[in-house]
């Protein structure tokens, strides 16, 4: 005797995420920020491939790090009569606050294979320094 499993129906809605539903066209794309903080600094990194270092903004904006992208795809095909186009317009906007620490003229930007990686660093009061021994009088 055979068995088919039947799913609940709130696993059916609850477990798929919105593209499963409408399609991957119209979903909203955002990269996942890792942040790392050094001793000297701090470092942004972003998983971003297909994109080109053209595609992206990152300015200061009072105490906000701003870093978005904006990409357009045109698609087009002739098949006998019909034409069809397809437009694919990709964005993204991350906002993050700088702390006190961080060095506003001192930001720097570099993509590679993919990966967008932003330094920022630190005023010099805010690095870590060695511990001093103090001297018992």
């Amino acid at each position: 005797m055979y068995l088919k499993r039947v799913k609940p129906f709130g696993d059916e809605i609850f477990n798929r995420s919105i593209s499963d539903f409408i399609g991957t066209d119209y979903t909203v794309n955002q990269p996942a920020a890792n942040i790392v903080e050094l001793d000297e600094k701090f470092i942004i990194s972003f998983a971003t491939p297909g994109l080109e270092k053209e595609n992206f903004t990152i300015k200061v904006d009072k105490n906000h790090l701003i870093v978005g992208a904006d990409v357009k795809n045109e698609v087009e095909s002739e098949d006998g009569k019909f034409t069809r186009r397809e437009f694919n317009y990709e964005s993204f906007k991350r906002r993050f606050f700088l702390p006190k620490t961080v060095n506003k003229d001192q930001i720097s930007a570099e993509y590679n294979n993919g990966i967008l990686t932003i330094s920022l660093d630190k005023k010099e009061e805010a690095k870590e320094k060695e511990a001093i021994e103090i001297a018992i009088k």
